[in-house]
């Protein structure tokens, strides 16, 4: 209860709620949305445990590209060119099909009422509560994107896998993070898998031979033989552990990152920047500290541009604009 006054009075503060997002939005149209999402997603994060991991990559990706707008959910359209999917920086995303599922249970009660963004932001909120983290209260009141972004802009726009400190913190701060939320959202690396694509630089191509970044030499030769030169980067089966707990969402992260077992650049940065390393030692040892500043980020992340009140459209199918 602390926590989500805390994240309300937060808001009202930066005006979220004052530009259209409120956590009331849907009380008097569609009052059984979170049970409808809730109740929808449970047997399909006990079929596949690892889809939280996937929705919450899923909404990120999403709020990257000109704001939370459920744009990548949008199928490619045959002549009009390649979408946002196509980009290199979406390799991996899965679990689209999902939110499609959750829209048809919620048209069924709702009609014409909830937007695909809003469930997505949902979605990627049960994600993480379901896998043990935080309950976190989000506003709503997303409206859909009317056109699908390419895919030179999802390129442009979402950070390479090589993203150091500099370039996390220049791209969190201007979606109003201080550097303790900017560093609690890296936390979602607690969850799920990296892409062997996505290290391989890190291992092989650095200068002198060595990651970069502290890494624990029996982890960088873990790593090496997962990901050995040459192997399938285009497969989605080449791939490692983001942490020894990946189904759970927990500070594990912030505790391999100190002991030099941070998988991407960034998480082995943070632990040595001066402007991280005291915030990742914190988290690493207060569970509780971590999840309260990982809400306020994912509330202010998934705030970031949002279309509103007559902006854009509440689609009747997600991956299609009507």
């Amino acid at each position: 209860m602390v926590v989500t006054l805390l994240i309300i009075f937060a808001l009202r503060i930066n005006g979220v709620e004052g530009e259209g997002l409120q956590y009331n939005f849907y009380d008097k149209s569609c009052p059984q949305l979170d049970d409808i999402v809730r109740t929808t997603l449970q047997p399909i994060f006990l079929t596949d445990p690892t889809s939280p991991a996937a929705l919450l990559r899923l909404m990120f990706h999403d709020c990257q590209v000109q704001g939370c707008d459920a744009s990548i959910l949008v199928d490619p359209v045959e002549g009009i060119g390649l979408s946002e999917m196509k980009s290199a920086k979406n390799f991996g995303i899965r679990k689209r099909e999902v939110i499609s599922i959750v829209k048809a249970m919620v048209e069924v009660a709702c009609p014409k009422q909830v937007s695909c963004a809003d469930i997505l932001v949902l979605a990627a909120r049960e994600a993480v509560a379901m896998s043990g983290g935080p309950q976190i209260k989000v506003p709503l009141g997303r409206r859909d994107s009317s056109t699908a972004p390419s895919y030179q802009l999802a390129d442009s726009s979402i950070p390479p896998a090589t993203t150091g400190v500099d370039q996390m913190l220049r791209l969190f701060t201007t979606k109003g993070m201080t550097i303790e939320e900017s560093v609690a959202i890296m936390g979602s690396h607690t969850l799920g898998i990296t892409h062997c694509l996505n290290i391989l630089d890190r291992l092989y191509k650095s200068e002198g031979g060595e990651a970069r970044g502290l890494m624990d030499p029996r982890f960088e030769a873990f790593l090496r033989l997962i990901c050995p030169k040459g192997c399938l980067t285009t497969s989605n089966i080449s791939f490692v552990l983001n942490d020894p707990t990946t189904l759970m969402f927990d500070n594990r992260y912030y505790m391999n990152a100190m002991g030099g077992r941070g998988v991407l650049t960034i998480d082995a940065e943070m632990a040595l920047d001066h402007r991280t390393a005291q915030i990742v030692e914190h988290f690493a040892a207060d569970q509780d500290d971590f999840f309260h500043a990982f809400s306020t980020a994912f509330v202010k992340l998934s705030s970031t541009g949002v279309l509103i009140g007559d902006q854009g459209v509440i689609r009747n199918k997600c991956n299609v604009i009507d």
